[in-house]
């Protein structure tokens, strides 16, 4: 009765997600970093399927709790759609799941597979930004951790942000080699240990915390060998296969050192006999066996489809289902607009020069119109341009913050701060925008950028996914743009003048904005 009560919701979760799911599964199988998550829900599934015996034997049955919990998913699902952001689609989908449960078994039966329903968060990819922000981080870390292994064994070595520089070659740490893809799979793998080590709650949590530390140090090791062997044996060191094996090789030594830490702790004030690494495992599964076994008999408090609460999640999953399609494919309004291929190129007393960006960086932003252009005064420095808009911000589809951009190709943020722009033609009036100072090595830029939605200009990337609900609603429209200017600081000059070459040109390109990224 259980299962085929699941069968059901589990069809009508499948067709409204349908979308989402899609997105799952190609992160699993194209992006080495959510990799593990096509098995966390094989791997929930066995875990509750272990428990099936304990679930037949508790006092579990319908609950009307199940169904405030779905209308919250379903909320989540809305607001997905419509802000563009899959991680409130995966996480609605969590929720309608935890909600499919209380509904069929009450809280009692979720208690026994609490664990199995939350290890499904696992599968679940950070959102974009913050996914680049950690990444960008773990880049300049591990790239110090490589310099620091390659130093110490006697190789010259320097570090400009994410570049080691070798001397006669230099080294990109890229955001592969960030050590991502070592720690979410660890991560996940360490919660499942966690949970199958009977012991103190205290050593639970420091072994999963362990695998932190062992991912980074064993990649920024890893940088550092693959800096090794491209000093010794030239570039070709640090690809194909031998870039392949020394990833592969690492990932099995940080499983080793998983396993190394759970030894260490079942020593230390053990509640037990010592077990060998197969005696902990097999004692884990019999734990479970035992708990199943142990429970009183009481059966289930009554048929579950015949029950109101799950009748009537039932239902509202199947008007989801049925709802899902006009929900993902209204019509939107886009607002008519010029093409920047008709960006003038003298605007005011500044002279442009466009260029075409490549193919790879189109195709990987997915935009659909763009301005990337140099500009500057007689006898001036350059100033660089990059306009890029959107007609439709779907998921997936959406301004990239250069905050997480910024920091690589060995540049460095050394300051980040929200600044406020005087607006041109406007006594008083001011917009918000976000002013980074990058540096690599003598070099520095300073960048000045801000997103123009509709008709607001916004810097925070958080308040540009609010107001995306806002408007869709609303207006049904989602377009818009991001703006971003780049100004060298010249040899010789501080920053202030080339903060006064990014304002004068804001001066000049404001007003021609609302033509091609339209209020």
């Amino acid at each position: 009765m259980f299962w085929a009560a699941l069968l059901l919701p589990s069809v009508l979760i499948g067709v409204a997600y349908s979308d989402s799911l899609v997105y799952l599964l190609e992160q699993w199988t194209t992006d080495e970093t959510y990799g593990h998550g096509l098995f966390v829900p094989l791997i929930s599934a066995y875990l509750i399927w272990m428990r099936r015996e304990q679930l037949g034997r508790l006092e579990v049955g319908p609950s009307w709790w199940g169904v405030p919990v779905l209308l919250l998913g379903l909320g989540l699902y809305v607001i997905g759609e419509l802000t563009t952001l899959y991680v409130a689609l995966h996480l609605s989908l969590w929720v309608v799941i935890v909600g499919v449960f209380l509904s069929a078994i009450g809280p009692r039966g979720l208690k026994v597979i609490g664990f199995p329903v939350c290890f499904l968060l696992t599968m679940i990819p950070l959102p974009q930004l913050l996914h680049q922000n950690l990444s960008a981080e773990l880049q300049l870390l591990s790239s110090a951790l490589g310099v620091g292994f390659l130093q110490l064994v006697g190789v010259t070595a320097f570090r400009e942000g994410n570049v080691i520089d070798l001397g006669s070659l230099q080294l990109q740490v890229v955001e592969a080699c960030s050590g991502l893809r070592y720690l979410f799979p660890l991560l996940s793998l360490s919660l499942l240990c966690a949970y199958l080590f009977h012991d103190r709650m205290w050593k639970r949590m420091v072994l999963v915390l362990s695998c932190i530390p062992i991912a980074i140090l064993l990649n920024g090791f890893r940088i550092g060998i693959i800096g090794l062997l491209v000093d010794r044996y030239g570039e070709g060191a640090a690809t194909g296969f031998s870039h392949f094996f020394e990833g592969w090789v690492l990932f099995v030594a940080s499983l080793v050192l998983l396993r190394l830490t759970i030894w260490g702790l079942d020593r230390l004030n053990p509640q037990g006999p010592e077990r060998s690494p197969a005696g902990w495992l097999a004692a884990s599964v019999d734990r479970i066996r035992q708990e199943t076994v142990g429970t009183v008999q009481t059966g289930v408090t009554g048929p579950i489809f015949r029950s109101s609460a799950y009748l009537v999640s039932v239902g509202l999953l199947g008007c989801l289902a049925l709802a899902s399609t006009q929900v993902t494919l209204g019509e939107e309004a886009v607002p008519a607009r010029e093409a920047f291929v008709d960006f003038p190129k003298q605007v005011g007393g500044w002279q442009g020069e466009t260029h075409p960006m490549e193919r790879v960086y189109v195709d990987t932003l997915r935009l659909d119109d763009y301005l990337l252009a140099d500009f500057r005064e007689p006898q001036g420095p350059p100033l660089n341009v990059y306009v890029a808009y959107y007609h439709s911000q779907k998921k997936g589809q959406s301004a990239h913050s250069p905050k997480s951009c910024l920091p690589g190709g060995g540049w460095e943020i050394l300051s980040f701060e929200r600044v406020s722009v005087p607006q041109p033609n406007q006594a008083d009036s001011r917009f918000p925008a976000n002013r980074v100072v990058i540096q690599k090595g003598d070099a520095k830029q300073i960048v000045l950028y801000w997103f123009k939605q509709r008709d607001r200009t916004l810097a925070n990337e958080y308040l540009v996914k609010l107001f995306l609900l806002w408007d869709a609603l609303k207006k049904r429209r989602t377009d818009g743009a991001l703006v971003r200017l780049t100004a060298w600081v010249q040899a010789g000059e501080n920053e202030d003048a080339a903060d006064r070459r990014l304002l004068d040109f804001v001066k000049v390109i404001t007003p021609l904005l609302a033509r091609y990224v339209p209020d």
